[in-house]
C-alpha cells in the first residue's frame, strides 16, 4: 500500500533530525509541572484499571516511554521514523519499540490498557483524525485510557527547518474543543481537559485530554 504523502514527509523529516531532536528537546523530567502531572494522572488511572500494556504512539527517541515505565506501566513505543526507533532501542534495550503508524496499528482489538499520544497527532491532517481516533478506540480495552497531549489551534504550519535541519512537513493544528468532539465521536468519554496558552501566539495553545473508551 502506498504511504500517504503527509506520513512520508513526517518520516523523512524525523529521520533527518533524530539525533539533534534528542539533543535539543527536554526530557520528561524537565517538562513543565502540568505536563508531568497529566502523565502521572494517566499512569495512575491505567494502574487502577488493572494495568495492561500501554502504547506510546509517536514515541520519538523513547524517553517518554521510559518515563511511563518508571511510573509503573508496561509501556512500549511506536514511531513512523526508523531513526527515532533506532535511537530508542539503543537507549532503552529493556523496552520494546516498533516501527509503525498510529493510524494502522499491528495490534489485536482490545489489546491495550492505555495509549499515550504525546505531541504526535498534529502531524496528521484534520480529516485523518477520525480514522486515527477510531484506531485508538479499536486497540484499547473497554474502559482503557488515552492521554492526548499536544498543540492546539486552527492553523496549518509548514516547516522548512527544524532542529537545525532543512525539512519539508506540516503541522495541522485543531482547536482543543474539536479534538474533544472527535474523541467523543470515536467512542471515548473525555474525562479531563487542561489547556495552557502559547507564550507567544494567542491563537495557539497546549492541550492535554484524558479520555477513556466507553464500556457500552
Amino acid at each position: 500500500m502506498t504511504e500517504p504523502a503527509h506520513l512520508a514527509a513526517v518520516r523523512e523529516a524525523y529521520d533527518t533530525v533524530a539525533a539533534d531532536y534528542l539533543r535539543l528537546v527536554v526530557p520528561p523530567e524537565g517538562m513543565d509541572p502540568v505536563s508531568r502531572a497529566m502523565l502521572a494522572a494517566f499512569a495512575e488511572l491505567v494502574r487502577e484499571s488493572g494495568g495492561g500494556e500501554v502504547a506510546d504512539l509517536g514515541c520519538g527517541p523513547g524517553r517518554v516511554t521510559a518515563y511511563l515505565d518508571g511510573l509503573g506501566l508496561s509501556a512500549f513505543g511506536v514511531d513512523v521514523s526508523g531513526e527515532m526507533v533506532a535511537l530508542a532501542r539503543r537507549a532503552y534495550p529493556e523496552l520494546r519499540f516498533l516501527h509503525g503508524s498510529m493510524g494502522a496499528l499491528d495490534l489485536p482489538d482490545g489489546a491495550l490498557g492505555g495509549i499515550l499520544a504525546w505531541y504526535s497527532v498534529h502531524h496528521a491532517p484534520a480529516e485523518q483524525l477520525p480514522l486515527i481516533f477510531a484506531e485508538f478506540a479499536r486497540v484499547l480495552a473497554p474502559g482503557g485510557h488515552l492521554l492526548l497531549g499536544g498543540h492546539a489551534g486552527d492553523v496549518r504550519l509548514d516547516h522548512a527547518k527544524a532542529y537545525g535541519h532543512p525539512v519539508s512537513y506540516a503541522s495541522y493544528l485543531v482547536p482543543a474543543a474539536r479534538l474533544a468532539e472527535l474523541l467523543e465521536a470515536a467512542g471515548f468519554t473525555v474525562t479531563a481537559r487542561v489547556e495552557q496558552p502559547h507564550p507567544k501566539d494567542r491563537g495557539r495553545s497546549y492541550v492535554c485530554l484524558l479520555a477513556e473508551t466507553r464500556t457500552h
